[in-house]
């Protein structure tokens, strides 16, 4: 009698696992939600559970531009189960706003945490009206609440951008905060203060972004920062390294491609048990298109060297872990 080899053993038992559970490792599927239009997001984790903010597509079928006016938490423990945590900030949270919950930050720091919002504000319009404000809270779910009363960043801020958008702010290992922005080919940066409410010197330029557009977005790995944003029109991901946080920035190249039906690409990319995500939005509902988003998450990826591997979308998602 023949000896039937130890690996086709192991792959026997694997099917036969495999044919009793009757499925695969289940997957987070892409868009996350079929039932509600989120975009523009960003996430972090907390007390081992990933915790995903987003804006809010409102406008009907069939018609054109940007109707935002509320954002979502949502949370997992497995990339795949989702608890949702409802609209958590609103652009009547802010008296000061008048419109346009477009893409926000959350980021943690002294036990809080610093949801930065841009918004139209009422009264203050030099250029286009958008100002960035702060909402804080005790828990990522909320309830958040204006920090300050009045936006950090307005039109009439020294040297701020015609339309002052889509904030990112890092807290830097020594604690230093920064606070990013930027839109229409332009990125400021500002130191902040401990308080995280206030700047901390002068709003700068960010030179060295090879087709920036808009989206900042700062991670750091292995010592390494990495810039990444959306550039050009309609947009691709692409990004830059640096030892510094100040740069000087080199150019690494695309990582996620335009998106069919949707001229924006905004990302946010987390770290979580272990696994590194990519998120974003595409317009992949079958009733969704450029002002019609849902939120995806796919793998990322690094090569031997640090660089990031270009982002493979995918409708499975990624796997659920433990």
């Amino acid at each position: 009698m023949k000896m039937i080899p130890k690996l086709s053993v192991a792959m026997l038992w694997m099917s036969l696992l495999v044919f009793a559970t009757g499925c695969e490792t289940p997957h987070s599927g892409n868009p996350l939600f079929s039932d509600l239009l989120t975009a523009d997001p960003c996430a972090l984790v907390h007390n081992d559970t990933l915790y995903l903010f987003t804006g809010s597509d409102e406008i009907p079928q069939g018609q054109d531009g940007f109707l935002m006016k509320k954002w979502y938490v949502f949370s997992t423990t497995d990339m795949v189960n989702w608890t949702r945590h409802g609209s958590k900030l609103a652009v009547e949270d802010f008296k000061w706003a008048a419109a346009n919950a477009f893409a926000g930050h959350v980021v943690e720091n002294h036990g809080k945490f610093w949801w930065y919002a841009p918004l139209v504000h009422k009264s203050v319009k030099v250029h286009e009206g958008f100002a960035i404000g702060v909402a804080v809270a005790d828990h990522p779910a909320g309830p958040y609440h204006d920090a300050i009363g009045e936006p950090i960043i307005t039109d009439t801020t020294a040297n701020s951008i015609p339309l002052n958008i889509d904030p990112a702010v890092y807290v830097d290992d020594d604690k230093q905060v920064y606070f990013f922005w930027g839109s229409w080919g332009q990125v400021r940066m500002a130191k902040m203060k401990d308080n995280m409410m206030e700047l901390d010197g002068p709003v700068v330029d960010v030179p060295g972004l090879t087709n920036f557009f808009e989206a900042p977005f700062i991670h750091k790995r292995n010592g390494i920062y990495y810039f990444t944003y959306s550039a050009g029109y309609p947009s691709r991901i692409e990004y830059a390294i640096s030892k510094s946080i100040l740069g000087p920035w080199e150019y690494k190249g695309v990582i996620n491609d335009t998106i069919p039906n949707s001229p924006t690409n905004h990302q946010a990319i987390v770290t979580f048990k272990g696994n590194d995500y990519f998120i974003y939005h595409t317009a992949g509902l079958p009733d969704g298109g450029p002002f019609r988003r849902s939120v995806c998450i796919d793998k990322l990826e690094y090569d031997e060297n640090g660089l990031i591997k270009p982002v493979v979308r995918t409708t499975k998602g990624v796997p659920m872990i433990r």
